[in-house]
């Protein structure tokens, strides 16, 4: 019976080329004693070279990156004497282009033929990507735990200070902690040109929701700012300094009474956006408090270093008045 008969194959020269072809192998040849290259088309294509009939090693060297090449040269004169398979990964510059190529052979000079090693090249350009798109990932997801634990641990000590009760921490503690997990959830990518963030009176909106409806009338809390977006390093900072407000406001101010308001407006010029926090309807403010407590310095502080801003206090009997001026690039971040 023949092999076609039987449904096996019988592999010719030209086979293996279409094997080759169609999985994007490039060939080489190494002539160890004058340290020059055979190639294929493939393989000149992959380096950014014209084709010749052959390349010197010092010639590829020089299209390795500069951080690559020591390493590069150091590891194929190792494979003369390491034996067993090897697998070499390193860049090469075509141009303003970085191309990530996998030199793979036998070491020990096995399947030397007349002074010549022969392997490949595979672009591995697409799966490098990926592996650092991935580590990128989760550097910044270990950066961002890094921050909220950082964040808690401020709210923590925060929280301590200005509780009178366990009971009363523990559920002012609570609802900051939830309000930075809110805020956390509405961190993604926006369509346009807004990035990977939430909408400004989005984060708003979630953050004070939970103020809106204290056996009072709904509505009370109103906002009303310009579509822009907070970016993911900033999104967290800026809702500490809403929950602060807010809960200085439930404590004294006007979301503490029944008729009590807050409105939220904004201004904007080149370089800055101002927002406005009215409150109106509460408790008559007899003189201004010293705002010079844990929470107010902290607040000040975040906006004068996560958003190179500055934050007043106008009290008038009526409410206090809270501007806070944030750059706009720093918004965005």
């Amino acid at each position: 019976m023949s092999a076609q008969e039987s449904g096996s194959h019988t592999w010719r020269p030209e086979h293996l080329r279409l094997a080759v072809d169609a999985a994007r192998v490039a060939l080489w040849s190494w002539q160890v004693d004058s340290n020059r290259f055979t190639m294929d088309k493939r393989a000149f294509d992959l380096w950014g070279l014209p084709w010749a009939d052959e390349v010197s090693f010092e010639e590829l060297s020089a299209h390795i990156h500069p951080a690559d090449r020591d390493r590069v040269r150091a590891g194929f004169l190792a494979t003369r004497s390491v034996a067993g398979d090897y697998e070499l990964d390193f860049r090469i510059l075509i141009g303003e282009e970085v191309r990530w190529v996998s030199a793979r052979g036998q070491g020990a000079d096995a399947g030397i033929v007349e002074r010549v090693m022969f392997g490949i090249f595979l672009d591995v350009t697409g799966r490098k990507q990926a592996e650092e798109g991935h580590e990128l990932l989760a550097g910044e997801m270990s950066h961002r735990v890094k921050n909220l634990l950082v964040i808690a641990t401020g709210l923590t000590r925060m929280t301590s200070r200005s509780a009178s009760t366990i009971e009363e921490m523990t559920g002012m503690l609570t609802e900051r902690l939830m309000s930075l997990g809110r805020a956390h959830d509405l961190v993604r990518p926006l369509p346009g040109a807004e990035g990977k963030a939430a909408l400004l009176g989005d984060l708003l909106s979630v953050l004070l929701a939970p103020y809106d409806d204290q056996g009072a009338f709904a509505g009370r809390i109103r906002v009303a700012v310009p579509r822009m977006g907070v970016g993911q390093g900033t999104a967290t900072a800026l809702a500490m300094v809403v929950h602060e407000l807010a809960t200085n406001s439930v404590k004294h101010g006007a979301l503490s009474v029944d008729a009590g308001t807050l409105d939220i407006s904004s201004t904007t010029d080149d370089a800055d956006l101002y927002l406005t926090w009215a409150e109106t309807g509460g408790p008559p403010v007899r003189e201004a408090p010293q705002m010079d407590g844990f929470g107010s310095r902290m607040i000040s502080r975040s906006i004068s270093q996560q958003f190179a801003g500055a934050l007043s206090y106008d009290w008038q009997p009526t409410g206090v008045v809270v501007t806070l001026r944030l750059r706009k690039d720093r918004l965005a971040q």
